[in-house]
């Protein structure tokens, strides 16, 4: 076992190393010591070689003397080893924290955000999120860290979109975009703070579908599985022959928006299915024109050409009066609602997992609707006659 020598410095000694040299002396390993509470103890700072000595040894002894003299500060150097250890923790974690608070919007949209985007989200969503982000976030607020970013660098975006006549519409993809990217970065460690989009007043929107085909409009077009069953599109182009049961007249809707559920088919849909060249249960029923594997992604340019050659968006102007395939969906809703005034059954044929959203499809006709107005005019009318000659003196 090695011995201890001791020093010229009261309570420090030190052993030497059996082989190792510091210089051409053997390494020294040096120790305090001291009695702490009527006991002795013994407590090691360190080598030689590692920049100690006994002078800086008894610097340090001295300097936990007078803190248990004082009663200030550690009186041990296990507990100023574990306040260094503390500190050093705090600095890292500082540290960490300024590298990660100096992380740019755009470097953190471009490195992580977008390609995660890419990765898991539909062709068509990750094209649109790059496309909002390039046009209209990059220039703004790209260069700045997201500590930097405020409500008011929003209020900007949104005032510019404006005056380049972007819809309400536009302008709430951006701000759900910047929404998602600060729950994102939050979520993984790189922001602690709240998403500005908090502060900001979103634009309201009416995206009521104010028009619908009639029977013979809808007939004409053909859509039958959206006018039929009110299915979406991106739950037609999903289908494969493994949903069709036409022994039950039934499609299985699988991973719809609310979750999987059944659609009854009439008989013109299954007669449609039926004239169909039917496929391996695990092939699409309506693949990709171009022979290309994947779902489609929006409905074809059949669709549209057949609306514009049908003249149905002629003049039309406003958004919520131009035909498009949703519509087969809403017309589906609307018709099915007046046929049977029962909200429930439109609600759970279309999927809604409450009836606020069946609520805006299934509208009353305007027939209906002039009815209401006929009825009221008729009570007036009866009521007036019952009062004729009554003079009613409003006050002033």
């Amino acid at each position: 076992m090695a011995k201890w020598i001791k020093t010229n410095f009261p309570g420090i000694r030190y052993r030497e190393h059996p082989t190792r040299k510091n210089g051409v002396k053997r390494d020294q390993y040096f120790t305090i010591r001291y009695k702490l509470a009527g006991k002795d103890r013994e407590e090691g700072l360190g080598w030689a070689s590692e920049n100690w000595t006994a002078a800086k040894a008894y610097d340090r002894l001295k300097e936990l003397k007078e803190n248990r003299k004082t009663g200030e500060g550690p009186q041990t150097l296990a507990e100023k080893r574990k306040i260094e250890d503390k500190q050093k923790e705090a600095d890292k974690q500082a540290q960490e924290l300024a590298e990660k608070e100096s992380v740019t919007f755009g470097d953190f949209m471009t490195k992580t955000y977008l390609p995660q985007s890419e990765r898991d989200k539909k062709e068509k969503t990750y094209a649109i999120e790059e496309m909002l982000y390039r046009v209209h976030l990059a220039g703004t607020i790209g260069a700045l860290p997201f500590g930097k970013i405020s409500a008011f660098h929003l209020e900007r975006i949104k005032k510019d979109m404006a005056d380049e006549k972007k819809s309400d519409r536009t302008i709430q993809y951006v701000l759900q975009l910047t929404r998602q990217a600060f729950n994102t970065a939050r979520k993984l460690g790189v922001y602690a703070g709240e998403s500005p989009t908090n502060a900001v007043k979103w634009p309201r929107l009416d995206n009521m579908k104010l028009r619908y085909l009639s029977i013979s409009e809808a007939e004409r077009l053909l859509a039958l599985l959206s006018l039929h069953c009110g299915l979406r599109f991106g739950e037609i182009s999903a289908l494969t022959w493994s949903c069709v049961n036409s022994e039950a007249g039934t499609l299985a809707i699988l991973n719809a928006k609310t979750g999987s559920r059944t659609a009854y088919l009439t008989e013109k849909a299954k007669a449609m299915l039926k004239n169909r060249t039917h496929g391996k249960p695990d092939e699409l029923i309506f693949p990709k024109r171009s022979g290309k594997d994947g779902v489609m992604a929006q409905a074809s340019k059949v669709f549209a050409d057949t609306v514009k050659e049908l003249g149905l968006n002629q003049g039309v102007t406003d958004r919520k009066q131009k035909v498009t395939f949703h519509t087969l969906r809403h017309s589906f809703a609307t018709h099915l609602y007046e046929s049977t005034h029962d909200l429930y059954l439109t609600q759970r044929s279309l999927g809604h997992a409450t009836s606020t959203m069946t609520s805006r499809y299934a509208k009353m006709s305007e027939s209906r609707l002039r009815e209401g107005a006929a009825a009221l005019e008729k009570a007036f009318a009866a009521n007036g006659k019952q009062e004729s000659g009554q003079v009613v003196n409003f006050p002033k």
